[in-house]
């Protein structure tokens, strides 16, 4: 979806910036003078400031949420969903937090959740380019690399481009204006994969340190997707994680440091059948949620059971099924 571009302030005359600012340099420096340079600032996130004790030299940053170990979810990516504009209409499903596609979902969607009491994360592919987008076209040659297995249009990127970097920026200032509460960016673990641009780990943890300092100034909560093997470097840099099937390929103890720091963790299985209106067989969904110990995970995941194209349908561990309305004239399907 096209936004309007933020229009540009005009700068300002020396002399008016003179007379705001003297006055104001005045002030700040008679109250640290009065209270003393012992203060520093809050964090509720459980950060620690500088040894010294003196306040960090960028402004204070932190958020004013973050998501909470097993916090319900559903999430939607083949089309946004449909929120009824009556505020006394509770959501399908009722629960804390949506995941939904940064470009295809309108504000005003985002702003029905947030009056629901709903917190919104925003999805984007922070580590491949797709063919589809508003913003394709703004990608280089050199930017890109081999083609995603499986998914047409997509193709890996070089986390290192600033011109991909700048595109990153941009869609995260996007998910800001919308008032999006967090950002779920995929595909940063192009290391795994035939990438044709050499990206290694420490590729992946130099883009994630990147992304964290974008979007900290904007209040946005940020996510890990997948990437299992860079969990101990960059853990102190996002806020939750989001797995595809862990339960699946038996690596989910791999994202228990999330749940060890009081980080939740989005769990996503596709098991054979999920969409079936009645929900699925009582052993595949035993088979598919998270329990502990055997690389299985934990019941503290939020787990969720989908179709792999991610559309309104899910099911929940407790047998629970729920469809989400969308609006199938936008998305990809429809061009």
């Amino acid at each position: 979806m096209d936004t309007k571009p933020t229009p540009r302030r005009k700068p300002w005359s020396l002399r008016r910036k003179l007379l705001i600012f003297i006055p104001l340099i005045i002030v700040v420096l008679a109250l640290a003078l009065g209270l003393g340079l012992g203060l520093t600032l809050g964090n509720d996130n459980g950060e620690e400031t500088d040894d010294n004790n003196t306040a960090p030299s960028t402004p204070n940053t932190t958020l004013p949420w973050t998501p909470s170990v097993s916090d319900t979810w559903q999430i939607i990516l083949l089309h946004p969903p449909i929120i009824s504009s009556s505020r006394d209409q509770s959501t399908t499903p009722n629960v804390s937090i949506f995941d939904i596609d940064l470009f295809d979902t309108p504000k005003e969607t985002i702003d029905r959740l947030h009056e629901r009491g709903k917190k919104v994360i925003c999805y984007f592919s922070a580590g491949s380019y797709e063919d589809w987008r508003p913003d394709a076209s703004e990608f280089q040659p050199e930017d890109l690399g081999e083609k995603l297995d499986g998914w047409p249009g997509e193709k890996w990127v070089d986390l290192s481009s600033e011109n991909v970097r700048r595109i990153m920026r941009d869609r995260i200032s996007m998910a800001a204006e919308k008032g999006c509460d967090g950002v779920d960016p995929d595909n940063v673990d192009g290391y795994q994969n035939e990438n044709g641009l050499s990206l290694t780990q420490d590729s992946s943890i130099d883009f994630i340190t990147y992304l964290s300092a974008e979007t900290r100034p904007f209040n946005l909560a940020l996510g890990l997707k997948n990437a299992g093997d860079i969990i101990p470097a960059v853990l102190p840099l996002v806020h939750f994680s989001v797995n595809e099937q862990c339960v699946e390929y038996g690596e989910c103890d791999t994202f228990e440091p999330f749940i060890a720091a009081g980080k939740p963790v989005f769990h996503i299985e596709y098991p054979d059948g999920a969409g079936a209106e009645q929900g699925l067989q009582s052993d595949v969904l035993g088979e598919s949620c998270a329990k502990s110990g055997d690389g299985r995970g934990s019941e503290k995941f939020s787990t969720v059971l989908k179709r792999m194209d991610l559309d309104g349908w899910v099911e929940y561990c407790d047998g629970s099924v729920e469809r989400t309305d969308v609006d199938e004239s936008v998305g990809r399907e429809t061009g």
